[in-house]
């Protein structure tokens, strides 16, 4: 990826949007102190594809209508990598791909992503992108925006310096534990395995990397920090797990919570029937898909409010989606917020996208904005995490 230096970086940010700044947007204001948020990370379908289909996604929808829905929230690029960083770091961080990580930077090779640190400038996001899933026969639109300034940062290390925690919880991690250069795993086996069983093709990317966003960064993979490291990703299961760290109410203030390519409605191509996907728009929904998807929300979103944690202080669970994948029509894609504290049954269509959201979260975290969320059109979504209903 390009990189720029800092000197030049600071430089550009005099002319463009900021990449720190004070989190003071007058909405914040009935946004409470967070105590815990839960994020949710579900993958490439359109809101229309979800809200609405009561058929196979009926506790997805059943939560829309109890909680708070944005009715107008967009991804901003494709394909899923650059959505998740921006989710975390208000950028993507000069990448427009779902390439692997060059781990440690070890070998230089353009088919591998650097390690992301110090600053640089963003990529502009494609008009039109067909290198993920689309076609150039039915391709997938997105409006573009202008290159900025980014500093190499996420939530995860303003969290950190703040003396908060985070975790990403990623579902099918290998059973040896080993986070360290996992780009793909199957829960049992991964890209580390023996040659002779990665090579057959047999491993079933359960667990992909692109849908890890932390580990792109230079200062996890160093793993210098113990409260900032690869450390703070773990699986669902096991002893530092997502449902062990529930029971035992020792969970950190930000979970980000990716299931895995099966259940988070995304698809293997070679996985089994119920968990395939058609490469070719628009057959690439499979109905199987969304209802294993529905059946994971529904899992977790009972595990996280049966957990102590969601019983004390200002608590707020996210289920959202990275990208309309499937589709050519606008980037559009459902967002479902929950709290255990304020206003719900809000349907709210102000235009909101990932970079809002992380506004929003850092808001919440008393943090300031970071990257594209200081943006001056970028709004905090106080209707959807306020305490009391708008006026």
């Amino acid at each position: 990826m390009n990189k720029t230096t800092l000197a030049l970086s600071l430089a550009a940010s005099l002319f463009l949007s900021p990449a720190f700044a004070d989190n003071n947007d007058r909405n914040t204001a009935s946004i409470p102190r967070f105590d815990h948020v839960f994020l949710i990370m579900m993958e490439n379908h359109s809101y229309g594809q979800i809200i609405g289909d009561s058929v196979n996604a009926p506790y997805i929808n059943q939560l829309a209508n109890s909680a708070n829905l944005a009715t107008n929230y967009m991804g901003v690029g494709h394909p899923s990598l650059t959505n998740y960083l921006e989710v975390v770091g208000g950028s993507n961080f000069g990448i427009e791909n779902d390439n692997s990580p060059n781990w440690h930077n070890a070998t230089p090779s353009p088919s591998l992503i650097d390690p992301i640190a110090g600053s640089g400038m963003d990529l502009a996001t494609p008009a039109v992108d067909t290198t993920n899933n689309g076609t150039p026969a039915a391709p997938i639109y997105n409006v573009p925006f202008d290159a900025a300034p980014y500093v190499a940062r996420t939530i995860a290390d303003q969290l950190a310096d703040a003396n908060m925690s985070w975790k990403t919880y990623q579902e099918s991690l290998p059973a040896s534990g080993t986070v360290d250069q996992v780009n793909y795993s199957d829960g049992i086996y991964s890209n580390l395995s023996p040659a002779d069983i990665v090579n057959s093709g047999n491993v079933q990317k359960l667990y992909a990397v692109k849908h890890n966003p932390f580990v792109y960064f230079e200062n996890i993979q160093q793993n210098a920090d113990p409260k900032n490291g690869l450390g703070n990703v773990v699986d669902f299961e096991g002893i530092n797990g997502l449902y062990a760290d529930l029971r035992s109410d020792d969970v950190p203030n930000f979970l980000f919570i990716a299931p895995n390519q099966c259940h988070d409605m995304h698809g293997v191509g070679n996985g089994s029937a119920f968990c395939a996907y058609d490469p070719n728009p628009p057959t690439q929904m499979n109905p199987t898909l969304i209802q294993m998807g529905d059946a994971t929300v529904k899992q977790l979103v009972m595990a996280i409010k049966s957990s102590e944690a969601w019983k004390h202080g200002k608590n707020a669970l996210i289920v959202m989606w990275d990208e309309n994948d499937y589709s050519s029509n606008p980037n559009q894609v459902a967002m479902i917020v929950d709290t255990n504290y304020g206003v719900h049954g809000v349907k709210t269509n102000k235009p909101y996208n990932h970079f809002s959201l992380l506004k929003t979260l850092e808001s919440g975290f008393g943090l300031d904005c970071l990257n594209h969320a200081c943006d001056k059109n970028v709004q905090v979504m106080s209707d959807m995490f306020s305490t009391r209903p708008a006026r």
